[in-house]
C-alpha cells in the first residue's frame, strides 16, 4: 500500500476539521513537522486541542496556528517561548492543561497502546493533582492520570518507506513516536522515502501500522530555538 501524498495539504485533505484533538511531535522546533502545520494553518480547521510539548514560537512551529486564533485548547509541558501564548492565556482566551514532560509522554504512550489510565507518583501533592484520583501502592501515594488519544497526529521523521515505516534521527526522535501510536490517523512528514522493503527491520524505530498517510518535505528549514555562540576568540 503506497501511503504517499503529493503534498502537505493533499495528505491533510479530508482528515482535519474544526473541532479536533491534534497531536504534534516536535521538542522545542526540533522534529516538528513544519510543513504539515503550515497546511493545518492554511486548512482553516479551528477549536483545535493540540496536544503538544510545547507551542512553538512565535511565527513558527505552532505559533502560526496561535496567530491565527485557530487553536481554543493547549495540552503542553513548556510554552514559555511564545509570547502570543502568554498574552491569549492571561487573557483567557486560551485553555491550558499544563502536564509534566514524562507524564505528557506516557499518556500518549499509554494512549496509542489502549491503556486507559495508569498512576504515577509525580505531582502529587500539587495542582497537577488536583481532582484526581490519589491511590496508595506500597505505603506510596500516586495520581491516576488518563492516557490521551487524538483524533490526527502530525510527526517529523527522517526516512520512510511507503509502506509508513519510520526512522527518526537522533534527538527529533523525541515525542514524535509517542503521538504517531496515540493517534488516529497519523500523517508523516519525511526527508526521504524508500521503496517497500529497503529498510533494514533493525533499524526502524517506528512500525507503518501506526501511519496511515506519507508527505516529502526533503529540505525543512529546521530553524533553531535559541541560538547561542561563542565570542569570537
Amino acid at each position: 500500500m503506497n501511503k504517499v501524498y503529493a503534498s502537505a495539504a493533499e495528505a491533510l485533505a479530508g482528515v482535519v476539521r474544526d473541532g479536533q484533538t491534534i497531536a504534534v511531535g516536535g521538542f522545542g522546533l526540533c522534529g516538528i513537522p513544519e510543513a504539515l502545520i503550515g497546511a493545518l494553518r492554511d486548512s482553516g480547521a479551528k477549536q483545535l486541542t493540540c496536544i503538544s510539548n510545547n507551542a512553538g514560537v512565535d511565527g513558527f512551529g505552532l505559533g502560526l496556528l496561535l496567530a491565527t486564533r485557530q487553536i481554543k485548547k493547549m495540552i503542553s509541558s513548556y510554552v514559555g517561548e511564545n509570547k502570543e501564548f502568554e498574552r491569549q492565556y492571561l487573557a483567557g482566551e486560551l485553555e491550558l492543561e499544563f502536564t509534566p514532560q514524562g507524564t505528557l509522554a506516557e499518556k500518549l504512550r499509554a494512549g496509542g497502546s489502549g491503556i486507559p489510565a495508569f498512576f504515577t507518583k509525580t505531582g502529587v501533592g500539587t495542582i497537577v493533582a488536583e481532582g484526581k484520583e490519589i491511590r496508595e501502592f506500597d505505603g506510596e501515594k500516586y495520581v491516576m492520570e488518563r492516557s490521551l488519544t487524538a483524533d490526527v497526529a502530525l510527526v517529523k521523521a527522517w526516512k520512510a518507506d511507503k509502506a509508513g515505516n519510520l526512522v527518526f534521527r537522533r534527538t527529533a526522535r523525541n515525542f514524535n513516536p509517542m503521538c504517531a501510536m496515540a493517534g488516529k490517523v497519523t500523517v508523516a512528514e519525511v526527508e526521504q522515502i524508500v521503496e517497500t522493503g529497503e529498510l533494514d527491520p533493525d533499524e526502524i524505530h517506528l512500525a507503518g501500522i501506526f501511519v496511515q498517510r506519507l508527505v516529502l518535505n526533503a529540505h525543512p528549514e529546521k530553524r533553531i530555538e535559541q541560538r547561542t555562540v561563542r565570542a569570537a576568540s
